[in-house]
């Protein structure tokens, strides 16, 4: 991996506040269809996926403790359920309210860092856009931020672990990662990729891109 990919605490959350104050612009040009619209988090529409960026802005450990109790355990089903009943419980315009107030904060839940929040909101920014079909540029920066810490960490991407005998190389920002058949593509492209997202498949090239795809595509 290359050494171009640090962001200093403060960086990582102005890029953080720049990603949320950008998606609160998107949403408020949104009609009310819009919000109900499907993303590409299976069964989450655009409200649900805004819900779950508000509720990680301000979680702590006592609501992180009883919405898992609430779900027997189950992180995943935790964090999918408590953006449901909170999607349900507030209006449009509350909700968009909650992201605005939340532009600034600078919250980590227990285990995560402010490169997490970074990567919620950057892929989660696409999981509304894309299939709305709004573009919604990627910062190069950010998306290196990302890109590291999801390398570099397991759950719940486990991309080292996925990505075995490959080497992926972005092309218009200055990281690579792993050995083996050659994966190319904008930053963008990867984290989407990365992250369990087929819709930047179209973006890669490399001798590794099509087994890839052919070997791990749904």
């Amino acid at each position: 991996m290359t050494e171009d990919t640090t962001m200093s605490a403060e960086q990582i959350w102005r890029a953080v506040a720049a990603e949320r104050a950008g998606l609160a612009a998107l949403l408020a040009q949104l009609p009310e269809t819009g919000w109900d619209h499907p993303s590409l988090c299976e069964g989450w529409r655009v409200r649900e996926v805004v819900a779950h960026l508000v509720l990680s802005a301000r979680a702590d450990i006592g609501w992180i403790l009883v919405n898992l109790i609430r779900a027997r355990g189950s992180l995943d089903r935790a964090i999918r359920d408590t953006a449901i009943r909170h999607a349900d419980r507030v209006t449009t315009g509350q909700l968009l309210d909650e992201l605005r107030g939340s532009i600034d904060a600078r919250v980590t839940a227990l285990g995560t860092t402010p490169a997490d929040r970074l990567m919620d909101l950057l892929v989660h920014g696409q999981d509304i856009a894309i299939p709305l079909g709004i573009a919604r540029e990627m910062p190069s920066a950010a998306a290196r931020v990302a890109m590291e810490r999801i390398w570099t960490t397991g759950a719940p991407f486990h991309a080292r672990r996925k990505f075995a005998g490959y080497r992926l190389v972005a092309t218009d920002a200055d990281w690579a990662a792993g050995d083996g058949a050659i994966i190319t593509g904008p930053i963008a492209a990867l984290l989407l990729t990365v992250t369990g997202r087929s819709q930047a498949w179209d973006q890669l090239s490399g001798d590794g891109a099509a087994r890839f795809a052919a070997d791990d595509r749904p």
